[in-house]
């Protein structure tokens, strides 16, 4: 596979795993990032790195309580490598599991079902993400409610051809909560990946491939595109009207990645001056 890149491409599909290495290394159960590590591993034919890659994934998925899709991601090795025994293992220890979490899960789900319609009458026309932000700051105690509804922006209400202050920004600036807090409070409910924009190789045609108004009154950046999926910087991963705004776009599945706001900010403004 690597022999039909191009020098550059390679290069970045290098970039790439040095990149997103470091993601996961932090946060290892982010399976989001470690599809696109195993995914540039295999377009440079790093076929023991790319299998070594997928089982971090079934692993991931496992602790996350998805067995099914653990148990598709083990498959699929053994697809290539039908004697691989610790694959088998593992497989053998979700089977001997499997009863269990389908119990424990079928309660979980009976709860959610319960408890969505209250959430759907509350939800406002546009789902900007506001609710689900407002349940992890109010109810962590980090704000009270008042001031999570003073510091809330409404899209579309910020100076025009300016990008959107984002909701962390003003949660800093005039809530005193520092970046650290409410990044790792988002990264710990969201499992979004982090990513630090500025040291990110964005292609800035890329970028301005996607429309400037949506960017800038969402504070979103598409920075990637891998296979099927369009790696998109952010401070709201909850987000569901920008999603569906750019996969309207781009007609591919949206990963979210979180980033300071700073950094971000100052990366759309550089990208659509």
């Amino acid at each position: 596979m690597a022999a039909t890149l191009t020098p550059a491409e390679q290069a970045q599909l290098r970039q790439t795993i040095d990149m997103f290495q470091v993601i996961v290394e932090s946060t290892p159960l982010d399976y989001q990032s470690l599809e696109i590590l195993k995914e540039a591993y295999l377009k440079l034919g790093m076929q023991q790195e790319a299998v070594n890659t997928s089982k971090k994934i079934a692993e991931a998925y496992v602790q996350l309580g998805q067995l099914s899709s653990a148990i598709m991601e083990y498959e699929t090795i053994l697809q290539q490598f039908p004697d691989d025994r610790s694959v088998q293992l593992a497989l053998e220890q979700i089977e001997s599991k499997t009863t269990s979490f389908q119990g424990s899960h079928s309660e979980a789900a009976e709860s959610d079902g319960e408890a969505a319609p209250k959430s759907s009458r509350q939800e406002a026309d546009i789902d900007d993400g506001k609710l689900a932000m407002k349940r992890l700051f109010v109810d962590s105690n980090m704000i009270n409610i008042t001031d999570f509804n003073r510091f809330w922006n409404t899209p579309g209400t910020g100076s025009p051809g300016q990008v959107e202050e984002p909701f962390l920004q003003l949660l800093k600036d005039k809530g005193g909560v520092d970046f650290d807090q409410s990044l790792q409070l988002i990264l710990a409910k969201s499992r979004a990946g982090f990513i630090a924009v500025e040291r990110y190789d964005i292609d800035m045609e890329f970028a301005r491939g996607f429309s400037r108004d949506l960017c800038l009154k969402w504070c979103v950046l598409p920075i990637d595109r891998m296979s099927k999926s369009l790696l998109v910087a952010t401070t709201n991963p909850f987000n569901k009207e920008a999603e569906k705004e750019i996969r309207k776009a781009a007609d591919q599945r949206v990963i979210w990645y979180l980033a300071s706001p700073p950094e971000l900010v100052k990366t759309i403004r550089k990208i659509f001056r």
